[in-house]
């Protein structure tokens, strides 16, 4: 399953909001730099999904603040 993801690096509090089934925005912490914001995005949407992060994928937007995850496995 492939989802959109707006990203929202330095935040106050880590957030994950559902704008639709397919629309996320996520908020984090760590500023977007050497990747650290990404990780952060595929950690807490590990935890919403109550997944292992190891299943999440980031496949695109490594730079952008609209990503495109994708979540696999049967879930």
């Amino acid at each position: 399953m492939k989802i959109f993801v707006k990203a929202k690096p330095l935040t106050r509090e880590e957030y994950v909001k559902k704008v639709d089934d397919l629309n996320f925005i996520v908020g984090v912490k760590e500023p977007p730099i050497k990747g650290k914001a990404n990780k952060a995005i595929i950690k807490a949407l590990a935890e919403y999904f109550k997944i292992s992060a190891s299943r999440i994928c980031l496949v695109s937007g490594f730079s952008s603040k609209q990503k495109i995850v994708e979540i696999m496995g049967n879930g």
